[in-house]
């Protein structure tokens, strides 16, 4: 792991050998079919959607805040990992996180947009923050204590605590895929149609989940499957997507000759007019499938490397030139020195302030 950063490094230092293909890479699908992020993103996008005056409101103060402010873009910080992967292994690295404080102080230190956890952690400083940096309230967790474990998404807080303790967005997420996939849908739907009654925004986090995709390679990263997962998020009225990286792509047919039997609905124009293996090009797909771009597609992921910092900034840079709307970035940040963690934070959001990385 790095343990030392400099601050000469330019993005290209930090991309290394990809640096000429993923800083000058055309990309398949021309970016004049979807709709960019800019500072008029709330005027442009929402102002004509069915969305009420107190959720352009909530969209705004998102948008507004942080280094990355009145930009289009987002950086946010995820915490909710306490109870996804247990607090033991989440925090141990970096024991002070135990303490909500200083979650939330990371996210202002670090210039984000945003905090985005749990009812519990944003509950215990909500007098003391709600009003310095927007909340965003996961609504859903995966609970990994029930003996076998089991993989589902279950509410652990209703929209209306979110309100109550001040947060500007809820989020959720989705199994797309699992055999709770239909409840999940029907409870997160219902869900945000409540936030928006209420004024709040409303943030999925879109995740394949079945043990179909995963066989030569790992198809929960595919583009296709990931791309139709936004696809139904932005139906259920998603302001913004959380989706991973892609890596791979043509899901659809590896599922199906896994099966022995046909699997979903695709056609062979996705992957030779809309899609390449180039990985601008498989996150443009996700981002095409978003209404082209109108709910913005924030991503995770994009590698397993030892260095988690060239590893976010080429996410960052995927993301940006494939026209995504930022990043969000959870364990590579809290889960080192604090110091060290604003450091990333900046260094991803450099991305997005920067002239030198333009849409493909």
């Amino acid at each position: 792991m790095v343990t030392a950063l400099s601050s000469s490094n330019t993005i290209a230092d930090w991309l290394g050998s990809e640096a000429e293909e993923l800083l000058s890479y055309k990309a398949k699908v021309p970016k004049s079919m979807l709709h960019l992020p800019g500072p008029d993103w709330v005027d442009r996008i929402f102002a004509q959607s069915d969305r009420n005056p107190q959720v352009l409101r909530s969209l705004q103060q998102l948008y507004s805040t942080g280094r990355l402010a009145n930009t289009g873009y987002l950086s946010i910080l995820p915490v909710d990992q306490g109870i996804e992967h247990s607090a033991g292994a989440s925090f141990a690295p970096n024991p002070m996180y135990f303490d909500p404080q200083n979650i939330v102080e990371l996210a202002i230190a670090g210039g984000c947009n945003a905090v985005a956890t749990t009812l519990g952690v944003l509950g215990s400083v909500s007098r003391r923050y709600a009003h310095k940096i927007p909340f965003i309230l996961k609504l859903n967790h995966n609970e990994l204590l029930t003996a076998p474990n089991r993989f589902d998404q279950i509410m652990f807080a209703d929209v209306e605590q979110a309100w109550n303790l001040g947060a500007v967005a809820v989020g959720a997420t989705i199994y797309f895929g699992s055999d709770e996939s239909t409840r999940q849908i029907q409870e997160v739907s219902a869900a945000f149609q409540r936030a928006h009654e209420l004024g709040m925004a409303t943030i999925l986090w879109c995740y394949l989940r079945s043990s179909s995709f995963k066989q030569d390679k790992d198809y929960h990263l595919a583009a296709d499957l990931t791309g139709q997962a936004n696809h139904l998020g932005v139906t259920i009225e998603a302001d913004i997507i959380k989706q991973k990286l892609p890596e791979v792509n043509n899901g659809y047919g590896a599922v199906a000759k896994a099966l022995g039997q046909p699997y979903g609905k695709t056609i062979s124009r996705v992957y030779s007019d809309l899609t390449t293996d180039h990985p601008i090009d498989l996150t443009r797909y996700q981002v095409l499938n978003c209404y082209a771009g109108r709910m913005g597609l924030i991503n995770s992921g994009g590698g397993s490397g030892e260095n988690d910092f060239a590893d976010a900034i080429r996410t960052a840079v995927i993301n940006k030139r494939a026209g995504g709307m930022g990043l969000i970035s959870g364990r590579k940040t809290f889960q080192r020195d604090f110091e060290e963690g604003v450091k990333l934070f900046h260094l991803i959001q450099d991305v997005y302030l920067s002239d030198a990385v333009t849409v493909a």
